[in-house]
């Protein structure tokens, strides 16, 4: 392993120079730096931690296989981020095809009495988020958390851009209704004791 280090740590540029020769120790430690906030994407795509970590196995398998294409252009989990991302989509793909998203009418959500998010524990989230409907999901990850636009969002899922708004406001407003209903149940800071 290279001595490019920071911070006693070793450098993502040294784990990339090691990665690009297969160094399996460098391998190892780029997998263990990055693979927990790998698996939080990869569970906010798909429904269960079966696929989750299937998708976690394939997304890394396809770092290690391309990452003497990385150019350092942009972070290097910001180039990972986006393989996860593709690998989860294209897992959902078929999904998508066999129950296409649709344009829905647009719903009135009454802002008075929102729950908060920050009332809420992250795992929480992760769980409301991860019940949402398959198209609504995907949509609500890319748009909201990953902050891709509505027009490179139809573009990926080959729908048209009214598609995603209108999925994405779904996503909304189904999850408005989950935080209330949490928040009702359990209090208003969730399920969390103090």
């Amino acid at each position: 392993m290279s001595n490019l280090h920071i911070g006693g740590m070793i450098s993502d540029e040294a784990l990339i120079k090691g990665c690009v020769k297969s160094d399996k120790a460098c391998q190892q430690a780029l997998y263990a730096r990055y693979s927990r906030k790998m698996m939080m994407i990869c569970q906010r795509y798909m429904r269960n931690t079966e696929d989750a970590e299937d998708i976690l196995q394939e997304g890394f398998i396809k770092v290690f296989n391309h990452i003497n294409s990385f150019k350092g252009d942009s972070k290097l989990e910001t180039w990972m981020t986006r393989i996860f991302i593709n690998a989860a989509l294209n897992h959902q793909r078929q999904k998508l095809y066999l129950f296409p998203m649709v344009d829905i009418k647009e719903t009135s959500v009454t802002q008075s009495g929102d729950a908060s998010l920050a009332d809420f524990h992250v795992e929480e989230l992760l769980e409301m988020i991860r019940t949402l409907p398959d198209g609504c999901r995907i949509v609500f990850n890319l748009f909201a958390i990953e902050g891709y636009p509505h027009k490179e969002i139809a573009s990926m899922l080959k729908i048209s851009e009214g598609t995603s708004k209108s999925q994405y406001n779904r996503a909304k407003m189904l999850l408005r209704e989950r935080l209330s209903e949490q928040e009702k149940q359990y209090g208003k800071f969730g399920k969390t004791t103090i």
